[in-house]
């Protein structure tokens, strides 16, 4: 037995370090521009697209990956356009799926997911690609640890709250949002929800593609992080929503049972009061759960000096 796991663990050593060797192989190879389809500019990107399109036995025909990264170096805005509105409307469609948030025809294609589509690439596209344009030229060349931190601070610090108060801005006009102090509201409430979420993802992501990424690729990888984030957060938030109109027009309790239907067997009468609230002949109402005024309950039970006059009772 000791024998066969010794052998085990040594077959496991060799193919870790074989695939080691290989993949350092593999960034030698792409740092020379020997691996066909790529000019040695982005190592790193240059090998996980061999990878992903078929190794490197199919390397300089034509994949999915290698197409994209080739149209993100020739046309990088109009890609990063096309990129951030199709996350943003997928994002938008699968919380409502996962939310089971549908239109009035039933649908979970609501007048969202065009309008989450046309944010993401007339509007976060841009900007994103801009202001992350910006940061790169500022530390351009500047490969220091104090450098790195730097540019993580002036991104939390600077660059994340310009793009969520334009994210809030725009999700209070597609909310409905029409007057200036509608859209202010929204972005007071959320803007430190938002900045919060982004402390603690940026510098995470921010370092990471520091470290491995080429600079074309920066914004689509932060659509795709911010893709994951907001489909949960949106998730999350229409399930409250829509369960707030629940309670709000159906009077669900937590177990999602109304207290005020004639057709729930549970008893909510008051033991102290004789009548049955749910009785369409009381004329307190059918949604009068217990007695409202003093003089509803017995007198035997709730004297009436135990209650000081307030003044008059308001009209029934």
């Amino acid at each position: 037995m000791g024998v066969e796991f010794k052998e085990t663990i040594t077959k496991v050593q060799e193919k870790v370090s074989g695939a080691g060797e290989k993949v350092a192989g593999m960034l030698d190879k792409a740092e020379a521009g020997d691996i066909p389809g790529t000019k040695g500019h982005h190592p790193v990107s240059a090998v996980i697209g061999t990878a992903i399109t078929g190794g490197i036995d199919n390397a300089g025909t034509k994949g999915y990956l290698a197409a994209y990264i080739k149209e993100l170096e020739n046309n990088p805005l109009r890609t990063k356009m096309l990129t951030a509105g199709t996350l943003a409307g997928t994002q938008e469609l699968i919380a409502s799926w996962l939310s089971k948030d549908r239109n009035k025809h039933g649908n979970y294609f609501t007048a969202r997911v065009p309008k989450m589509a046309a944010y993401g690439a007339l509007i976060s596209a841009p900007i994103g690609h801009f202001l992350i344009w910006a940061l790169q030229k500022i530390f351009k060349g500047r490969t220091s640890l104090k450098a790195k931190i730097l540019q993580i601070l002036v991104s939390n610090l600077i660059i994340a709250p310009i793009q969520n108060s334009v994210y809030l801005v725009a999700m209070a006009l597609i909310a409905g949002a029409r007057t200036y102090h509608q859209v202010r509201a929204t972005v007071k409430v959320g803007f430190w929800k938002v900045m919060k979420v982004s402390w603690v993802t940026s510098p995470i992501c921010l370092a990471f593609a520091q470290k491995f990424l080429p600079d074309q690729l920066w914004v689509p990888f932060f659509n795709i992080v911010g893709f994951v984030i907001g489909t949960y957060i949106n998730t999350v938030t229409k399930k409250k929503r829509l369960a707030a109109l629940r309670k709000k027009h159906f009077g669900d309790s937590r177990d999602g049972r109304d207290l005020r239907d004639p057709r729930d067997v549970r008893d909510v009468r008051d033991p102290r009061d004789s009548r049955d609230p749910r009785d369409p002949r009381d004329p307190r109402g059918p949604g009068s759960i217990a007695p409202t005024r003093p003089e509803d309950y017995p007198q035997k039970d709730y004297p009436q000096k135990d209650y000081p006059q307030m003044g008059t009772n308001p009209v029934y």
